[in-house]
């Protein structure tokens, strides 16, 4: 029987942007998903239809050196899109190390001379994020198919989870090709010497995971999507029955402009003119109730707490200090164009989340985050 060795690797997200130009990018990300743009999800992983220069790209480091262990490609890139992003540069063959036995030979790595619009994401999740990692091309393997093929891991997937919270340190965690309940050693000094729990960010699932196919809606199809409902408190129906998808690469929830409007009115929530976003005040905060999604025959809650921006970061994205933010923005378009929301990172750091290449499915349970009152 082959025995595979669980292997998982840290990553950082830094802020990068004010709160305007993160919803500006994440709009506008959207645009191109409903478009159909840049196909990214298991169905476009099986079909082989996503363009060249779709794989790694290191395009937010200033180099790479260029070893024994591969052969450069002097193969100039341009306009590769990246989500809400695009990069210019050069692409290399060379072997990539991310850790213990996550040796994947033989790969393609762009180097970029040039990046614009990239959002929240780091440089590691933002070289190897979901989209790269499970998405085939034509011309070469991503990280995780790669992976795969060398025996290194039992299926072409990846398990994701977080620590929220806003100090500078490694607060997520990549695992490849299987789930992990494993305790973990922390992987540096502790962070926050009184508070324990901080000390081992790096959290596994509570209960199980729960799995749904993609959805067959176009264009949610093309990406990571699935089917789920929407609902504010117990009786305010937003969607029902809808195809969106989740994406790493999109910081706030975005849903459908009907549905925000109707999530607005429930709030009572005004926008705020410096930063773009929803603002409640201290007494409409108290009175918010939790968002539930329905995703399969699992309904995860969204509690209000995990509906705001962290007040410690309101001044590093252009707003006020002490102000409520909420993290539910608009999508731009109306519900039933086979795209009605975007769960993003806002959304996906409060769980544990399992993108399935080799099987076609999506998965998420919850953590001891998900219901934390940490912003």
């Amino acid at each position: 029987m082959s025995r595979f060795i669980i292997n998982s690797v840290p990553f950082e997200t830094r802020l990068c942007h004010d709160a305007k130009q993160i919803l500006a990018r994440d709009q506008a990300r959207a645009k191109k998903f409903l478009a159909g743009l840049q196909p990214h999800g298991p169905a476009a992983f099986l079909n082989k239809k996503t363009r060249k220069g779709g794989n790694t790209a290191d395009g937010i480091r200033e180099s790479i050196d260029v070893t024994d262990t591969g052969v450069a490609y002097t193969i100039p890139v341009s306009d590769i899109y990246y989500g809400s992003g695009t990069f210019t540069g050069t692409e290399y063959i060379d072997q990539v190390t991310l850790g213990g036995n996550l040796i994947a030979k033989e790969q393609s790595i762009g180097v970029a001379s040039s990046v614009r619009g990239f959002n929240l994401l780091n440089t590691f999740c933002g070289s190897i994020g979901p989209v790269n990692l499970s998405t085939g091309t034509d011309v070469a393997s991503p990280v995780t198919e790669n992976l795969f093929n060398s025996g290194i891991i039992p299926s072409i997937s990846i398990g994701m989870s977080y620590f929220p919270n806003a100090a500078d340190i490694a607060n997520g965690e990549i695992t490849f090709g299987a789930t992990d309940t494993a305790k973990y050693t922390p992987l540096r000094a502790c962070a926050y010497p009184n508070l324990t729990s901080s000390c081992y960010p790096y959290v596994r699932f509570t209960g199980s995971v729960n799995y749904v196919p993609m959805t067959t809606i176009e264009p949610a199809d093309k990406y990571w999507g699935i089917d789920e409902d929407l609902t504010y408190g117990e009786d305010i129906e937003l969607l029902r029955s809808s195809a969106g998808i989740v994406d790493i690469g999109t910081t706030f929830l975005l849903i459908a402009s009907d549905a925000f409007k109707v999530y607005r009115r429930a709030t009572g929530a005004e926008e705020d003119p410096a930063t773009g976003l929803l603002t409640v005040t201290e007494d409409q905060f108290k009175s918010m109730e939790s968002l539930f999604f329905t995703i399969g025959t699992e309904t995860y809650d969204l509690i209000p707490n995990a509906q705001i921006w962290p007040r410690e970061l309101n001044e590093t994205i252009g707003g006020e200090k002490g102000k409520i933010y909420l993290i539910v923005a608009d999508m731009g378009s109306s519900s039933g164009a086979g795209l009605d929301f975007i769960n993003g990172f806002a959304f996906l750091q409060r769980f544990y989340s399992v993108f399935d290449t080799t099987n076609r499915r999506f998965g998420l349970a919850r953590t001891k985050f998900t219901t934390k009152e940490i912003n």
